[in-house]
């Protein structure tokens, strides 16, 4: 028999170690004191389970946090609101009236204007009311409706005056100066076109009128004669009410004393940082448990295989021996 056959045969035969003899060895292996136990805790496995939590913590603290850029643009655009208003306000202190057009003399117009004036305590809106009382009057204006209103050291007071188009920018002046403006507003629209539509119906009409006029008498002709003086009278009263009414301006005035700005205490206590402090770690805490469990049980089960495959690998090796 040759070296090669010798082999194949050794190969092909495989000695089973009798029972006996496995527990044996693994009474020697246990009771040697030189022997190291396997190790449970590695560098391996640490890398395996921590690399997965701090992926978990850092995820939720980029995601969670919040944005100092969008923080920053409402910042700059509630400051450039501010701007803006400030130096309208200042504009406005400065020209009162600046703001007011000059009615038109030839063009029939209806003027309104509106204009919201603070004033330092209850008493000087009580003057303020008289004042503008007079100075409608002196003007040849009145007033249509006044409503004032006193409680404890906040008072304010809304009057509607009528005054002659023609003085609207005197008197918007002269109502200016009873305290600070905070609120101005001119309304103008021109009635004038719509008066010759009217001017030119009217017109087409009576020549209608004095051409059925002109022909016999009959009760046809009669009726038409009549509707057509009704509808010219209609036409003319409407005409002569908006040149009437846009005589006069309408003038919105509205007193107002200074709203105290109560100063809200701050809600926050000296423990709110640290209580800010965890919610942030609660918030990270429950990403990595929402991100780091799965891949812990995955690391685990992926260990277990590792070592039943081990255990199956020992016991193969003791039973060819």
């Amino acid at each position: 028999m040759s070296q090669r056959d010798l082999a194949a045969e050794l190969r092909a035969t495989r000695v089973t170690a009798p029972p006996e003899l496995r527990d044996r060895i693994r009474l020697i292996a246990a009771a040697d004191p030189t022997a190291t136990p396997p190790r449970r805790f590695t560098w391996r496995r640490a890398l395996v389970v921590a690399l997965p939590v701090a992926a978990a913590i850092a995820a939720s603290i980029v995601f969670t946090r919040p944005s100092h850029q969008t923080t920053q643009t409402v910042v700059e655009r509630g400051i450039a609101h501010g701007s803006a208003t400030f130096k309208s306000a200042t504009t406005q202190r400065l020209a009162p009236a600046i703001g007011v057009p000059a009615p038109s003399r030839t063009r029939v117009q209806r003027y309104g204007a509106n204009l919201t004036l603070r004033v330092p305590n209850a008493t000087r809106v009580s003057d303020g009311v008289k004042r503008a009382l007079r100075i409608a009057r002196s003007l040849g204006g009145y007033a249509t409706s006044v409503h004032a209103t006193t409680t404890g050291r906040k008072a304010h007071a809304e009057l509607t005056l009528k005054v002659p188009r023609t003085h609207v920018q005197e008197a918007v002046a002269r109502l200016s100066a009873l305290g600070t403006i905070t609120g101005e507003q001119v309304d103008l629209r021109d009635l004038q076109t719509g008066l010759n539509a009217t001017g030119r119906t009217v017109a087409r009409l009576q020549r209608q009128l004095k051409t059925l006029r002109a022909e016999p008498s009959s009760p046809a002709n009669d009726k038409r004669i009549t509707a057509l003086v009704a509808r010219i009278q209609k036409l003319q009263r409407a005409e002569a009410t908006t040149i009437r009414s846009a005589r006069y301006a309408t003038i919105g005035l509205r007193l107002a004393t200074p709203v105290a700005a109560h100063a809200s205490p701050s809600s926050h206590g000296r423990l709110h940082g640290v209580v800010v402090a965890l919610s942030w770690l609660g918030v990270a805490l429950v990403y990595a448990l929402a991100i780091g469990v799965p891949v812990l049980l995955l690391a685990g089960l992926c260990w277990l295989l590792v070592r039943t495959f081990r255990r199956r690998r020992e016991d193969a090796l003791l039973s060819r021996s």
